[in-house]
Formats: C-alpha cells, sequence, structure tokens
C-alpha cells in the first residue's frame, strides 16, 4: 500500500516499457470512494426482503425456541468489531507516527466489515432460513394457520416476521470476526508474534483475546436462540477469511520475515532496458549476413556425397 502503483506504458521511441506511477493521493481517493460504495451497497441489500422459505408443520416443531432478550444487540457490534480497533490503531500511531500505517489500518478494517457485511445481507436475502425463535415471530398468539400447500401463514408483525427468515448466516459473528479478526492479525504483525527466536506466550494471548471476544459473541447468539449453530460457524469463518484476505492487501504476512526471503535466479537478474544500452553499441544486422533460404517447393542445390572411394574406404 506505501508503494504507488505502476502501469505499463510504451515511450515516445517505443523501444521500453516504462512505468507510469500512479498519485498517492488519486490511490487513496478511489480507496475511499469503495468504501462509500460498499457502504451504500450494504445498506441497499438490507432493505430487500428475504426469501421467504417452506416451512411446514413438521419443521416448525423445531422452531419454537423463546423470544428472549438477546445478550449482545446489533447496535454493539460497530462499537466493538470498529470503534475499539481505530481507538487500538490510533493508540499504536501514538507511538510509532506512522500516518500511513494508521490510514491503511482505519481503511483495512473498513474494507473488512463492509466486504463481510454485504457477503452476509446477501446470503441472508437468498436464503432465508428460518431463526429458532421463528414459531413466536410468525404466531404470536400460538395459533397455528397453514396454506393448502402446509406452508405458514403469519399474523405477527411483518418486519418481524421478514428478519425471522434472517438466520444464516449469523451477522453477530461475521462482523465480529471480521472487525476483531483484522485486529488480531494486525496486532500480530505489530508485537512480531511469529519472529524467529522462541515462543512468545504473553503477545500470543494479547493476539488471541479480540478472536475470543468473537467467539463469545457467536456463543451468546445460539444461547439467546437467534441463530443455529451452523450459523455461527459460517458466520465466523466468513469473517475471518475476509479479514485476512484485506489484511494482506495493505500489510505484510504476519508470518513474513525478511531473514527467510531468499531471491530466486528470476528475481536476482537484472533486467536491462533496451533504452539503457548506447545506440553506438546496437548491432546492425546486414542483409548480405542473412543466409540464402531456398524458396518453399523448390529443391535447393547440396552437393552430391564423395564416392567411397575417395573416402579411402
Amino acid at each position: 500500500m506505501r508503494e504507488p502503483d505502476r502501469s505499463c506504458r510504451n515511450d515516445a521511441s517505443g523501444d521500453a516499457a516504462v512505468a507510469a506511477p500512479t498519485s498517492p493521493r488519486r490511490r487513496r481517493r478511489m480507496d475511499w470512494l469503495m468504501v462509500l460504495v460498499l457502504t451504500f451497497m450494504y445498506f441497499g441489500i438490507y432493505l430487500i426482503h428475504p426469501f421467504q422459505r417452506f416451512v411446514g408443520s413438521d419443521m416448525i416443531t423445531h422452531l419454537k425456541f423463546p423470544l428472549i432478550t438477546v445478550t449482545v444487540p446489533f447496535w454493539t457490534v460497530p462499537l466493538y468489531a470498529v470503534v475499539l480497533p481505530i481507538g487500538i490503531f490510533v493508540l499504536v500511531y501514538m507511538r510509532r507516527r506512522d500516518a500511513y500505517d494508521l490510514h491503511d489500518a482505519i481503511l483495512g478494517i473498513l474494507f473488512s466489515v463492509l466486504v463481510t457485511g454485504v457477503l452476509t445481507e446477501t446470503t441472508k436475502n437468498a436464503v432465508g432460513w428460518p431463526r429458532p425463535d421463528f414459531f413466536w415471530r410468525c404466531f404470536p398468539d400460538g395459533n397455528e394457520v397453514y396454506d393448502r400447500l402446509g406452508n405458514v401463514v403469519c399474523h405477527g408483525k411483518k418486519s418481524f416476521v421478514l428478519d425471522g427468515y434472517k438466520s444464516f448466516p449469523s451477522g453477530h459473528a461475521s462482523w465480529s470476526f471480521a472487525g476483531l479478526g483484522f485486529l488480531s492479525l494486525y496486532l500480530s504483525g505489530k508485537l512480531k508474534v511469529f519472529e524467529h527466536g522462541g515462543g512468545h506466550v504473553a503477545k500470543l494471548l494479547l493476539v488471541l483475546l479480540p478472536l475470543l471476544i468473537a467467539y463469545i459473541v457467536g456463543i451468546f447468539m445460539v444461547n439467546d436462540y437467534m441463530h443455529h449453530p451452523q450459523d455461527v460457524f459460517f458466520g465466523s469463518l466468513m469473517g475471518l477469511l475476509v479479514a485476512k484476505l484485506v489484511y494482506l492487501q495493505f500489510f505484510p504476512s504476519p508470518y513474513y520475515h525478511r531473514d527467510d526471503f531468499v531471491p530466486t535466479p528470476v528475481q536476482s537478474r537484472t533486467i536491462v532496458q533496451t533504452s539503457d544500452i548506447p545506440v553506438q553499441s546496437r548491432t546492425t544486422v546486414q542483409p548480405s549476413d542473412i543466409p540464402a533460404i531456398a524458396p518453399v517447393g523448390r529443391p535447393m542445390d547440396i552437393e552430391a556425397p564423395a564416392p567411397l572411394e575417395s573416402r579411402g574406404l
């Protein structure tokens, strides 16, 4: 992220490919523009009604878990998954005074949670899997009603019922692991947890703390009957995977060490542009230096081999 992007183009003479630098300011503008686009995409997808999957009487028996108040409200997720990590990034900046590092960290975690949010809401709307407490969302008075095909006919609050079709995957789990997973990778890189020279148990525990918080949030979602275990598992996996991919776009891998890098023969070669060679040293091929080639379909004049007697055989 620190080095400006370079795109290849031909110079005026056409002799060599010249790298054209891209302005870092322009690149930052494009990155923040993508953040805005992802934000609008997330809220747009969030407002779309989910697919209302068929729920019969035999399936509804497994969806009668009670409606209870969730331990971790949704409005708290951005606080501990985004605001808390950004606060830690600022503390690191106050110690290191690296503005580029702070910029990349904030931009990276925003990308991580927004990409995860878009994927999560898209999957929720496409799958339409009912929550464990779907029965009481659909039939708040306990009176079951089904149509002639055996599907539920809900008479609960419409928004409450529609939210009941958004069980898979867990948004709490995906957001938690997207934000706190990114923070864990960031801390592991800054603390050099995986460097050579022995283990660092204290550093490792500090790095695992954000993941532990995300893990506990996922358990709360199952205990509060908001999600099935597979919802939390898939959401956690999605958030952690996106966090890892986004982190590697802005920072080197926490497992990377400069001492481990050995240039390959191709990487250690010196590339010489043709434009760097003096004109006087360039060799011009004359037409007389090119051997004559017989036209296609025309026999070439080949001397016959000497008789065997003349060879002394």
